[in-house]
């Protein structure tokens, strides 16, 4: 996986999310030391169902994004300190593995945050913060991806940047594959996605926007 494939894929990601209004994306900051990607879609699953979806990520993170070719091989350990990981297969000289990521936060339901600096950024001395958040709506769940990356790296922040923003918003787009479809949001739904969220230790305050750029979409 090298950066010349990312970004080809890239550029299928961004056809499939123009194909999907009800997802949306978008780099939301940016400088030379880093930027921050944010994502966000509705499905109608409850967050107890989204949330074991999340943990197998073998049935909705793309294979386009491994290392063996095979979604077969990923695996989730969802607690604090669990591995995101793949198998690779023995090619002659034994079984081999990749950490993705390491799960820094789990909420069963309502946010799984992750430390991994995924693809080509892996090789690079940086580090990604995927913050994946759940919230209940009036017709199943609202999900937003940030994924904040800052540190050095050998990319210009200008053209990897985009390229991260529609690998990311790919997964999104699986995951909401894999509950049934992403649904476009209504006003109501906007509405509870916009409200402050009730004060709780180690909440972000980010998923008060959660659904905000649904919010000029008519029902």
């Amino acid at each position: 996986m090298n950066f010349n494939s990312i970004c080809a894929s890239a550029v299928s990601a961004v056809a499939a999310l123009t194909l999907a209004p009800a997802a949306h994306a978008k780099v939301i900051d940016q400088s030379d030391a880093g930027f921050t990607v944010a994502h966000t879609a509705q499905v109608a699953a409850t967050p107890a169902d989204v949330w074991k979806m999340l943990r197998t990520p073998d049935k909705w993170w793309s294979k386009d994004h491994s290392w063996s070719g095979d979604a077969a091989n990923f695996w989730l350990d969802s607690q604090a300190g669990g591995c995101f990981c793949e198998k690779l297969p023995d090619g002659g000289a034994g079984v081999g593995s990749v950490q993705h990521a390491r799960v820094l936060f789990s909420k069963p339901g309502q946010m799984l945050r992750l430390s991994g600096a995924f693809g080509p950024l892996q090789g690079e001395a940086v580090t990604g913060t995927l913050t994946i958040q759940i919230k209940e709506t009036p017709t199943g769940s609202a999900l937003r991806f940030d994924y904040v990356v800052g540190g050095y790296m050998r990319f210009k922040v200008a053209d990897i940047a985009p390229a991260v923003d529609a690998v990311i918003g790919e997964q999104l787009a699986g995951l909401a594959a894999a509950l049934g479809g992403a649904l476009p949001a209504s006003r109501d739904e906007a509405a509870a996605g916009q409200a402050t969220p009730a004060k709780e230790t180690g909440l972000d305050s980010v998923a008060a926007d959660l659904a905000k750029d649904d919010s000029a979409t008519p029902d």
